[in-house]
């Protein structure tokens, strides 16, 4: 059996021009970066501007657990099987982050015969965009503390900055340093740190912005401190945001690559789902809606974090609307939430099975608050029983949505045809409905009755607990004028609580915020619950052990 990245070298990848050709972009509009992946340009955007737009569909999934759930290799599959079915998919994902890869995850790029290539490139530099933004990110970091040595003008309080550096690594160790050692020459002395390169505000700056300007207005509105009087400091006030935008023009242009069956995919953007918005640009979303009849994207984790966080803070601001949601599960990782063992998730199960499919009938219940139409997509294990498919087939059944036992992972887009199908034919039938999508609160709310709403309605909380931290943070946000921006929760990507051993669908649970940051040019603000970290760390096998370079330049071990 070939891997992952076996799969991917053997690919027959068509010349990147051949790829956009297929989606009528001239090669005028093409950046090429070699044979295989290319920028598209600010121009594409204007010529397309009298297209109409195909139809949104979001890829988003339980809560995740060690057995696996598979989204990214469904939303590849979808998008090739929409393709052999007659019609014309394009695929819209984010950017791997450099962390996850040589940490515990490994590659970020699909899996088995539904995968987006090349798959080495996407998964390690790629066009330089993750570089990209680290370097504005410490470029601003560099700034400040060059401003405050150089005499601090703007009496910024060294114990009040916000902003901290970045790299796209994981690394504990960066999480709280002390700068500025070594004498006068080398700085002011004071405690900073480091979050992962897909925590930052740049990152999130750069995956909402509309263009280049709208871009250097939000890394403007960075808050990075508060000064002496208790005022706040904002990026723009340093002077470097002309700077920081011709860092990150190029990043700001999606990237145009293929699938293994050539299906045309932007990869572009990576902010995390659990400390982030965990989406792709909005502008690469926006382009593929233009170049498909159907543009397939996906929200990292489960529905709880990616999918509320790409209804509630990129639709609102990008005016998009859902045409459909795919909801990915496997049998194995419902029996996982129903407290089966990861060595005994192979044997028929259906006690834990009926248990665990609580999780999936949560998150069904949620995407519905938004008045989307759901289709179900079961990721199918040799292992998975006919008993336990058809309980599956009888719980989607008696929830109302279509249900389809998906197989891209070995058959590539034939093995998807069925859930391609059903989903077009959800699409065709909800199309006129009059209940149309909509965010789950308005924005008028205060910021602790938007936290209310998702945690009753979304993580099915009992309420909301707050530290004083919180609480004094939450207060200087309204105070300072951001009253009105939606909330953006940081928290556990393993359950639905903000503790990450509550599987299934825990009860009688309160979700704690122990802090609150504004995020004012991304245009959100940040609620950290429970003990999220914005700085990941390496496992104690990292999968960069895995990972090797022969002498001929051939990757191994990458997935």
């Amino acid at each position: 059996m070939l891997s992952d990245i076996e799969i991917a070298q053997n690919a027959k990848m068509l010349k990147i021009n051949e790829i956009a050709a297929k989606l009528g972009i001239a090669g005028d509009y093409l950046e090429p970066y070699g044979h295989y992946k290319a920028k598209l340009s600010e121009s594409l955007y204007s010529s397309l501007a009298f297209r109409e737009d195909g139809k949104l569909i979001l890829v988003t999934a339980i809560n995740p657990t060690p057995a696996g759930e598979g989204k990214t290799t469904v939303s590849v599959g979808l998008a090739d099987a929409i393709n052999k079915i007659g019609k014309n998919a394009v695929l819209a994902l984010r950017e791997p982050s450099l962390g996850p890869v040589f940490g515990i995850k490994g590659g970020a790029a699909g899996g088995g015969y539904a995968q987006v290539v090349p798959m080495e490139d996407i998964n390690l530099h790629f066009t330089g965009d993750m570089h990209a933004i680290t370097a504005a990110n410490n470029l601003l970091c560099a700034m400040l503390d060059n401003h405050i040595q150089q005499g601090n003008e703007l009496r910024i309080d060294q114990r009040r900055i916000l902003f901290k550096r970045c790299m796209d690594m994981n690394d504990r160790a960066l999480r709280n340093i002390v700068i500025g050692l070594g004498g006068k020459v080398n700085g002011v002395p004071r405690e900073d740190g480091f979050n992962i390169t897909v925590a930052s505000e740049v990152m999130a700056i750069l995956c909402l912005a509309a263009d280049l300007g709208d871009l250097k207005k939000r890394l403007g509105n960075i808050l990075v401190a508060y000064d002496l009087n208790g005022e706040p400091v904002y990026a723009e006030q340093l002077g470097c945001t002309g700077a920081m935008t011709a860092l990150l023009k190029d990043a700001l242009k999606p990237n145009l690559v293929q699938t293994l069956e050539n299906t045309p995919a932007l990869i572009h953007g990576g902010p995390f789902a659990n400390i982030a918005h965990g989406c792709n640009s909005l502008r690469a979303t926006k382009l593929a809606l233009k170049l498909g009849d159907y543009c397939v994207t996906e929200a990292g984790f489960g529905s709880d974090l990616g999918a509320e966080k790409f209804l509630d803070i990129k639709c609102r601001y990008g005016g998009l609307k859902p045409a459909c949601v795919v909801l990915v599960a496997t049998i194995r990782a419902l029996k996982y939430n129903g407290r089966v063992p990861k060595d005994e998730l192979g044997k028929e199960n259906m006690w834990a099975l009926e248990k665990g499919v609580e999780n999936l009938r949560t998150h069904i219940e949620n995407m519905y608050k938004f008045h989307v139409p759901v289709v179900v997509a079961i990721n199918r294990f040799h292992t998975d029983t006919d008993a336990e498919i058809q309980f599956i087939k009888d719980f989607c059944n008696e929830m109302g949505v279509d249900v389809s036992m998906c197989e891209v992972f070995a058959k590539g887009g034939e093995g998807g045809i069925d859930l391609a199908q059903k989903v077009c034919d959800t699409i065709a039938l909800t199309e006129n409905n009059e209940e149309s999508f909509h965010t789950l609160y308005s924005l008028n709310l205060s910021i602790k009755d938007k936290i209310e709403k998702v945690a009753r309605e979304i993580y099915r909380a009992d309420g909301v607990s707050y530290t004083q931290q919180a609480e004094k943070s939450i207060k200087e946000i309204e105070k300072i004028g951001f009253r009105d921006l939606p909330v953006c929760v940081a928290k556990t990507q393993y359950s639905l609580s903000d503790n990450p051993s509550l599987l299934g669908k825990p009860k009688g649970f309160k979700i704690t915020v122990r802090d609150a940051r504004v995020s004012a040019g991304a245009g959100f603000v940040v609620i950290y619950t429970g003990d999220i970290l914005t700085m990941p760390g390496l496992p104690k096998k990292p999968s960069a052990l895995n990972i090797d370079c022969g002498i001929s330049g051939n990757i191994t071990g990458l997935f």
